[in-house]
């Protein structure tokens, strides 16, 4: 593979610990403010269930294994990444925060809303929790409602309301210590499905009000966003592993062979399944092989796939911004790219769906195993590590050259003899000595750059 010539201080490293697998990206931006991708390693995760680490050694090796092939990729070491955090134990509430300023005729400035959010990280929260993510959403200002940007405007009573978001500790404890034991440093941790936002939505669609859909392979995270600002945020504790398992016991077959059968083959919608293919599945130990119908195979994948659906749709109504998605529903994940998955949640929810593909951010040339749901959220991390760049060179380049001893000066060489005093018949050869001396010392130390 070619060298890329980078400057290594505008490198950033992201890292998706999921269920499944475990990516790491390393990027940069360029002239046209697109990430160009310099390395990616993705490893099969085996220490992850349902977005939670449940064994460190594993995870530490996977994540090993990513980080290494990121290594190898950019011809440099990387030391400090930006990783995701999600699973099942991640809450949101609302709650709303009151600041009185001193004087009515000054500006509120940013400082006056950040004082406000850190107010935030105050609130008493239940025993093993911790707050990960403060967002405002409207402000008001001396009773004056529905403000989104006060600043520079004047007046004593500053009032916001606040999404807050709030996960165990144990959990954001855990994937702190399996990257340290990596040898690394954690820039910062980010909601996993505000990253994949940050990859799959325009700017546009946010304003309009979304819900994005992300199937991972533990759990499925719903993130709802209107006039541009995150306005409702679930887990949802079931993901495309639930699917593989149903498969699983609904044919009587081995978890990988399911695992295949439902890459392959499955449909989310058992209507479209019109050539009612029979695959076959070799027995084990020489008995006689399984013969499965894709349609059959189709109606379980649509049991399981209607019940998360039938969760996200209470999680919208519970919303109250049902009425609102003006941008519909936008899967990702690695579950969104089964057949047909768009249409079924269509009919299901009866909001317009599309699948969300994390390509317009990516630079022209972009790796095709790039170009994929699965990646949305390592994407998005990205570009979060690049509207923060307040942490140090997320990578180090090897030295070039060892260093070298230098060169000793010619009557260093010949020192002793400098100081030993000569007759007149003892000068004779003096310089074939001094000859002799000077090309033992080459012999012994070639220099590099001679040769």
């Amino acid at each position: 593979m070619r060298p890329y010539q980078f400057d290594p201080k505008e490198v950033s490293v992201s890292i998706d610990i999921g269920t499944t697998k475990v990516c790491a990206l390393a990027g940069r931006l360029n002239e046209y403010g697109k990430i160009e991708i310099l390395g990616m390693g993705k490893v099969r995760s085996e220490g992850v269930l349902r977005g939670v680490i449940s064994n460190i050694e594993k995870t530490v090796n996977a994540i090993r294994e990513a980080v290494t092939a990121v290594e190898k990729q950019l011809g440099a070491e990387v030391k400090v990444v930006h990783v995701g955090i999600a699973g099942q134990h991640i809450k949101s509430l609302q709650h709303r925060g009151i600041l009185t300023r001193d004087n009515a005729h000054d500006e509120i400035s940013q400082e006056d809303i950040e004082k406000l959010i850190h107010d935030m990280y105050r609130l008493v929260l239940p025993p093993g929790d911790k707050i990960l993510h403060v967002i405002p959403q409207e402000f008001t200002v001396d009773n004056e409602q529905g403000i989104l940007d006060p600043i520079g405007m004047s007046g004593i009573r500053l009032e916001a309301n606040f999404h807050i978001i709030t996960g165990q500790i144990t959990a954001s404890n855990n994937i702190l210590r399996c990257i340290e034991k990596v040898g690394l440093e954690v820039a910062d941790l980010t909601l996993e499905p505000i990253a994949s936002a940050e990859s799959i939505l325009s700017h546009e669609e946010k304003e309009a009000g979304i819900a994005l859909v992300d199937i991972g392979g533990g759990t499925t995270d719903l993130t709802i966003f209107h006039d541009g600002i995150i306005r409702h945020t679930a887990v949802i504790p079931f993901g495309g592993n639930v699917v593989t398992r149903d498969i699983k016991e609904g044919c009587t077959i081995m978890p990988h062979q399911a695992e295949k059968l439902k890459i392959k083959f499955g449909s989310a919608l058992a209507d479209e399944v019109f050539d009612n293919r029979i695959i076959t599945i070799p027995g084990l130990k020489g008995r006689e092989p399984k013969e499965i119908s894709e349609k059959n195979l189709a109606l379980i994948i649509q049991a399981r796939m209607e019940e998360i659906f039938d969760y996200v749709l209470w999680e919208i109504r519970r919303s109250g911004y049902d009425k609102k998605l003006i941008g519909g529903i936008v899967l990702t994940g690695g579950g969104s790219l089964l057949k047909h998955i768009d249409i079924l949640a269509e009919y299901h929810t009866g909001i317009p769906t599309r699948v969300g593909y994390p390509v317009d951010l990516l630079a022209h040339g972009y790796p095709e195993e790039i170009a994929t749901p699965i990646c949305a959220t390592s994407i998005g991390l990205l570009k979060h590590a690049f509207e923060n760049r307040d942490y140090e060179t997320a990578v180090k380049m090897p030295e070039k050259h060892e260093k070298k001893e230098p060169v000793p000066h010619f009557e260093e060489l010949v020192k002793d003899d400098f100081e030993t005093p000569m007759s007149d018949n003892d000068r004779r050869g003096w310089w074939d000595r001094a000859f002799q001396k000077t090309k033992q010392w080459f012999e012994a130390e070639p220099d590099p750059d001679l040769n």
